[in-house]
């Protein structure tokens, strides 16, 4: 049987928002900046193949989430029975997040507390 903790059963990622947000099925309800999930990319081009998965900041954070902006979540793709992929509005894609590091990602009051929120720490692959 599926871990709870690691199945998801509801997204919520209105067009123009700026977070994500993963229900998942203990009844956990993430949330995902979309600056997170895209510095945290885990994808060869991003973080080369080996090693931890680094945060990689872009640039000036308002112009990144307009009309092809690296920020704007344009779709989501599930990926079989296990992953997300996010097409961002440059068109970049090639990142899969499990459903296992999406949930390590997310920032929730319950999972990241209000004086870590800008924390970026290196993540296990």
């Amino acid at each position: 049987m599926a871990d709870p903790r690691t199945t998801p059963t509801h997204l919520k990622a209105p067009r123009g928002a700026r977070s994500l947000e993963i229900t998942w099925a203990d009844g956990h309800k993430g949330i995902y900046p979309h600056e997170i999930l895209r510095g945290y990319c885990p994808c060869a081009t991003c973080q080369g193949h080996s090693g931890t998965i680094k945060f990689i900041p872009g640039g000036e954070h308002e112009a990144r989430f307009v009309p092809g902006g690296d920020l704007e979540l344009r779709d989501i793709e599930q990926v079989g029975n296990y992953a997300l992929r996010f097409i961002w509005g440059d068109r970049h894609d090639t990142g899969i997040y499990s459903f296992t590091y999406l949930r390590s990602l997310c920032r929730c009051d319950e999972c990241v507390p209000e004086d870590r929120k800008d924390e970026r720490p290196e993540m296990p692959r």
